[in-house]
């Protein structure tokens, strides 16, 4: 599959989480091995993750409590992003004081959704502001982060399986909350970005917890991903949803790209023949040296940069070869 081998590249890198996530997930190492449990120990003292908690307001947030989410790229929602992707130790004190922060003034008290703003007159998530894509998004960080035993997270993945929607302008657009404020998140087709958030958020939960709502919500989100063959445009699969989502990008926020959407396609057991085009596009951008390079990414807006534009990306070779490797087992 490979041209060169790019393994031994990536347990040399000086980021503990790169090494972690090589050794979990393409070599198949156990937690109890003692690499690991070295390792894991150091994605908390070295690297990017120590970093982004210096910045760490005594209250939890990042920045200021109401711009948890406008301040892109450096408040509390982007922040939990990075650390759930880096693998980040959620029982950290800090780590859990960031996720009770968000809890606190994002979710949205009467839905369970997230919002972009705080309600200063009742508190929590400002209702009229929910959306799917951070609601996925803030449900998968702190799935990540350890908390999916939490009532509140459990109100976030109900919010998912009740509102989300795989709408491919078929029919007419949804009314009523949560869809009409944000027609551009639903309308008579539902946003990629979203549906692939809600479908990242509950492909978290192991599959022996999911419930039978859960199960029905991952079929249809997976099955509305396949529709679209990944990243085309379901009813002209001459054309791309996104020209965008074939530039390849950690972390990606809000946005997403094909390798996210594999990733999250092949975790949950699918091997489908409209994912072939997809999974040769990820293949092609292999180079000479069997390493992927980072083709997109926020880091000047980041507190903490990850990896550098242009170059072999060791975060886009890990998930490429997984993706791979799974896909044609």
């Amino acid at each position: 599959m490979l041209e060169a081998n790019p393994i031994p590249w990536l347990l040399e890198s000086d980021d503990p989480p790169v090494r972690h996530f090589t050794l979990t997930e393409l070599l198949g190492a156990t937690p109890d091995d003692p690499r690991v449990e070295t390792t894991r120990r150091a994605i908390m003292t070295a690297g990017t993750v120590p970093r982004i908690l210096t910045a760490q307001n005594d209250d939890g947030h990042w920045g200021g409590r109401d711009r948890f989410y406008t301040a892109k790229y450096r408040g509390t929602v982007w922040q939990l992003i990075i650390l759930a992707e880096l693998g980040a130790d959620g029982e950290d004190e800090r780590v859990r004081r960031g996720c009770e922060a968000i809890l606190r003034d994002a979710q949205d008290t009467e839905s369970g959704g997230f919002s972009l703003n705080r309600s200063k007159k009742t508190g929590g998530g400002l209702h009229s502001s929910v959306v799917p894509c951070l609601t996925g998004n803030m449900v998968w960080s702190l799935i990540r982060l350890g908390l999916l035993g939490d009532p509140r997270v459990q109100r976030g993945i109900d919010w998912i399986t009740t509102y989300q929607r795989f709408d491919d302008a078929e029919g007419e657009a949804p009314t009523g909350w949560p869809y009409e404020p944000w027609e551009m998140c639903w309308g008579r087709h539902t946003c990629h970005m979203g549906a692939v958030k809600a479908l990242k958020a509950l492909a978290a939960i192991p599959e022996e917890q999911r419930s039978s709502e859960v199960k029905r919500t991952l079929a249809e989100g997976a099955e509305f991903m396949l529709r679209h063959h990944v990243h085309k445009r379901s009813h002209d699969l001459a054309r791309l949803s996104k020209p965008g989502w074939r530039r390849f990008g950690f972390p990606l926020m809000y946005q997403t790209d094909v390798l996210e959407i594999l990733d999250i396609l092949t975790a949950l057991g699918y091997r489908d023949e409209r994912m072939r085009e997809a999974l040769d596009l990820v293949a092609a951008k292999r180079d000479a040296q069997g390493r992927w390079k980072l083709e997109n990414t926020f880091n000047d807006r980041f507190l903490a940069p990850i990896e550098a534009k242009g170059q072999p990306s060791r975060w886009i070779t890990a998930r490429a070869l997984k993706v791979l490797r799974v896909a044609r087992s």
